[in-house]
């Protein structure tokens, strides 16, 4: 008959720390479902209850080595489908098999898909855009997934308060790279749509954005905030953000995703405005198909390969022992222009005028 486990004690932590090799410390770690063991390490300890016919806590169950979670808050934004592509394809060259658990209106959360796949024997979980990036939210959830020995990676939003490796976009660079374009364009109203502002990356967008309007445009923070308009990341809620920055005198709306962004191509054309004739708009991401709307979307390149090549590079170091920094990796995005952006109005009513005066007086300029 096996014996029946009822706490560690001394000989047994002694026998086992003998038969695998490691410190009876290391031990208590491993069965109390600790951090900071390596991999090999916390399976040479696991052996060992084998060898010697101790049953194994439920919690320590052998993992299945091929599964790995990833977590997305929806499916419907197409860049939340371009990031589970890159990470399934870069798991599956390794000979991992991804399994996608994505949170629906009124369905999981996203602590029910983390205890579903941590039921399942995940190797590790990739979380995209989840409640990390919530400065409201309760980060105590990750380092109790980390005391249960499951390694994971988060992409975009940052806390000090949870080790683990992070990455993400620029996010303040994206916005200097934005505005610093509408100005050359002769843009001097340009609004910022974005979504609540309890999360990361908004507060990080506001912060480039300001800073930027006052660098390029000399206009104090507390008349530039006036031009931040937040709402949510859906078509519908850049439609109502951008049709109240154009309320407030705005020729260029910057939006913090593509899908807000045609939502605000949306509010433009309700008012009979012509984008970019009138209104020019910037998204954030680069969706797939963002090039084949009308216009074609002038963007921010989110860089999702290198990103989601980056999130699997970590978590694997992390399965095998030999953990990435619990720090952040951020990637510098890109401006794509297109053609949704172009010359502020006033600039091509003042250049439409010089050219009739000049049509009407030869020795003119």
């Amino acid at each position: 008959m096996r014996p029946v486990r009822s706490g560690p004690v001394t000989a047994r932590l002694a026998d086992i720390a003998a038969q695998a090799g490691v410190s009876e410390a290391t031990v208590s770690r491993v069965l109390n479902g600790k951090p900071g063991v390596a991999a090999t390490t916390r399976e040479s300890v696991l052996a060992a209850l084998d060898v010697l016919g101790y049953e194994r806590p439920v919690k320590l169950r052998q993992r299945s080595a091929g599964l790995v979670g990833l977590i997305t808050p929806e499916l419907e934004n197409p860049i939340f489908p371009a990031f589970a592509q890159v990470i399934a394809q870069g798991l599956t060259r390794q000979g991992y098999t991804p399994v996608l658990a994505t949170q629906t209106p009124g369905g999981s959360t996203e602590d029910e898909l983390t205890e579903m796949l941590v039921d399942r024997g995940v190797s590790g979980i990739i979380f995209v855009s989840g409640l990390h990036a919530d400065t409201t939210a309760d980060m105590q959830r990750y380092e109790r997934l980390r005391g249960q020995g499951v390694p994971f990676v988060l992409i975009n939003g940052f806390s000090t308060k949870v080790q683990a490796p992070f990455v993400s976009p620029d996010d303040r660079a994206a916005m200097r790279l934005a505005v610093t374009h509408l100005v050359s364009l002769g843009h001097r109203g340009i609004g910022l749509a974005l979504g609540p502002k309890r999360f990361v990356p908004v507060q990080r967008k506001i912060e480039g954005y300001l800073r930027t309007m006052e660098e390029q445009l000399g206009l104090p923070e507390r008349e530039a905030e006036l031009l931040v308009q937040h709402s949510l990341y859906t078509l519908e809620g850049g439609q109502a953000a951008a049709s109240a920055l154009l309320d407030r005198g705005c020729t260029a709306v910057v939006c913090a995703s593509d899908m807000m962004a045609l939502g605000a191509i949306r509010a433009a054309r309700q008012r009979g405005l012509s984008v970019p004739g009138e209104v020019s708009v910037i998204g954030f991401d680069d969706s797939p198909l963002i090039a084949f709307t009308d216009p074609p979307l002038t963007t921010i390149r989110q860089p999702v390969t290198a990103m989601g090549q980056a999130a699997v590079r970590a978590l694997l170091e992390e399965i095998e022992g030999t953990p990435a920094p619990h720090s952040e990796f951020v990637f510098l995005p890109e401006l794509v222009v297109r053609g949704s952006t172009a010359s502020a109005p006033m600039v091509l009513k003042k250049s439409a005028d010089r050219m009739t005066e000049t049509a009407e007086d030869p020795t003119a300029g």
